[in-house]
């Protein structure tokens, strides 16, 4: 039942009955009343004044007077200068709260059907020269979220990952390790195979720079030093092996990603996102330098006296893009172009491409879909780029080469220590076996960190702190969480005391702070849409947030297993568990688990 919809179109004919005029519905204003007046809904009434020829406030009260002649869930209506504030009726309110428990975990969702629209998200996106970091984390939280949240909408979601395993800078962690490896492995050396890689890709660097800085000492320019720099040519040449499928290389190549692959599926089961299909760089380039060749000989790109072959976007109001290198090797937009070709080949009915990637590549994705439509594929248009901003620390911001990141296995680790701790110093699990706790306490730190994160609207720039993020109060994970479980005991205290609550909804008359919690609890499906048409699951995370703190408001003020009054108990059983059943569902969404005990 969408209340909202039932009064526009009352008010529509409303205008119609009593001034004889068609208005759209675009023309109608409504929202939620603001807490100091009563009322749930209120519609401004300015824009029909002109039809009226009355004062605002007389306009309201005819339209008050028909819509609560013709809506049967309103009860009353009040007039504040040129707002018509409703209040909906108790009934209204316990059918809201019945329809969700029949709806069970359908609740706020659509249903995913053959001709639901098909839709990819890719996420996560990783090089497979170093480990995931605390900035990884935020796009695979954001990726995994917002799949969540389209497949809540009735989308059929393929959740995506590109694996960017070739290039410049795999070449760079490559010749570290053949240079200074010393056939230094995993098992050999108890790393994370990212790990390991990791390390060669910031030895690279080290030693990159302190070339750098030998041969500015011997007279060349910075510049000249960057481009002559020794280990800096031998990725170079690295690469055109690679390219020329040199089976040395090859073979160093596959032994190293396969390394890493291992070290990212330990990261993304603990971090608990997953993937329906995996793309490799490696696989999909070729098909990017043959659209490109095809390009350039049909007259829409273009090749430079070097050999390199070039996109020009002036008349678009940009510049001139690189496709392929004058030594032939290929960019980061050539194999974009043939992985999203490759894409729609296999799924040409995709309603929407969503890439989820940090705002520091919006010209990248901007320049994309203007040369994909140059090249006649006009689905570019259903390219949509998920910007997110990036995260910092106290400190200030990462930086990959120099190795000052947070990596994201240390930080899921230190965010289970500080769970440990907090738990123990409030002894709320002293019931439970070390294994039970020991899975709660990893469900407190996973909720606190993805929380955190997801609660800020992706294009902002963020600063992490994880300390507030696993508090027990105010808006973290850790404190949904504890609501939920402390609903999961007044349901088992109820369940001891044989107290049935399946029984259809009882009709009583809700007092304000069980109206507040059914108010929050029936604007669930509206920001599932919301937060799906504009890609955020922060919406979801305030939702739940706000829920969770009018119905601790509710669960202070009104006695729940001790009222007297059977109904009265029964109902607010009923809503407790509906509240529960909600905070579930909207943190299944976010990636977050609640636990029955904390």
């Amino acid at each position: 039942m969408n209340i909202d919809s039932i009064i526009v179109d009352k008010v529509i004919e409303a205008v119609k009955a009593l001034y004889n005029v068609d208005i759209e519905t675009s023309a109608i204003q409504i929202q939620e009343t603001r807490k100091e007046f009563e009322g749930d809904k209120t519609v401004a009434v300015f824009p029909f004044v002109r039809f009226s020829k009355k004062s605002p406030e007389q306009t309201a009260a005819e339209i008050g007077d028909y819509l609560q002649n013709s809506v049967s869930h309103i009860q009353s209506y009040s007039v504040v200068k040129g707002f018509l504030n409703i209040l909906l009726s108790h009934s209204y309110w316990i059918e809201i709260l019945q329809q969700a428990i029949e709806q069970g975990e359908m609740y706020g969702t659509k249903p995913i059907t053959a001709d639901s629209p098909v839709v990819m998200v890719e996420y996560s996106s990783p090089n497979t020269n170093k480990p995931l970091h605390l900035g990884h984390i935020r796009n695979n939280l954001l990726g995994y979220a917002i799949a969540q949240i389209l497949a809540a909408n009735g989308n059929k979601v393929i959740k995506a990952n590109l694996i960017n395993d070739r290039g410049i800078h795999i070449c760079k962690s490559m010749i570290a390790w053949k240079l200074y490896g010393n056939g230094e492995t995993p098992q050999s050396s108890g790393l994370k195979g990212d790990h390991l890689v990791g390390k060669y890709y910031v030895l690279f660097d080290t030693t990159y720079k302190k070339q750098i800085q030998e041969l500015q000492a011997q007279g060349k320019t910075e510049d000249e030093a960057k481009q002559e720099a020794p280990i800096m040519l031998q990725a170079r040449e690295l690469l055109v092996k690679w390219e020329a499928n040199d089976a040395e290389t090859i073979e160093l190549w596959k032994t190293m990603n396969n390394w890493v692959y291992d070290g990212f599926n330990t990261t993304y089961t603990r971090m608990g996102v997953s993937f329906d299909k995996m793309y490799y760089e490696s696989q999909t380039y070729l098909l990017g330098k043959q659209v490109v060749i095809d390009g350039l000989a049909a007259g829409v790109l273009y090749k430079k006296d070097d050999g390199s072959i070039w996109a020009d976007l002036t008349d678009e109001g940009l510049d001139h893009k690189l496709l392929l290198r004058p030594d032939g090797t290929s960019v980061y937009m050539t194999q974009d172009i043939g992985t999203a070709i490759e894409r729609f080949r296999e799924f040409g009915d995709m309603q929407e491409l969503i890439y989820v990637v940090g705002n520091e590549q919006n010209y990248h994705f901007q320049v994309l879909r203007l040369i994909l439509k140059k090249l006649g594929y006009n689905w570019a248009d259903r390219i949509y780029h998920m910007s997110y901003g990036m995260v910092e620390l106290p400190e200030g911001k990462m930086k990959s080469r120099e190795g000052t990141v947070v990596d994201a296995d240390d930080l899921m680790e230190s965010m289970l220590q500080d769970s440990i701790a907090i738990s123990n110093e409030l002894g709320k699990l002293s019931g439970l076996t070390p294994q039970e706790a020991a899975i709660v306490h990893e469900t407190i730190a996973q909720g606190a960190l993805k929380y955190f994160i997801l609660k800020v609207e992706p294009r902002k720039t963020m600063l992490f702190n994880p300390k507030e993020s696993i508090d027990f109060n105010g808006n973290t994970g850790p404190f949904i969480q504890y609501t939920y479980a402390r609903i999961s005991s007044v349901l088992r205290k109820a369940a001891q005391n044989n107290i049935d609550i399946s029984a259809i909804v009882p009709y009583i008359e809700c007092n304000d702070k069980e109206r507040e919690v059914l108010k929050q609890l029936s604007r669930y499906s509206e920001v599932i849409e919301i937060a799906g048409k504009e890609h955020a699951p922060s919406h979801i995370a305030n939702f739940v947030y706000d829920l969770v703190k009018v119905y601790n408001q509710f669960y202070h003020d009104c006695s729940i297993l001790n009222e007297e009054f059977e109904d009265i108990r029964l109902f607010r059983l009923q809503l407790s568990k509906q509240v529960a059943c909600t905070i579930q569902s909207a943190m299944r969404l976010l990636g977050i688990q609640v636990p029955e005990r904390m």
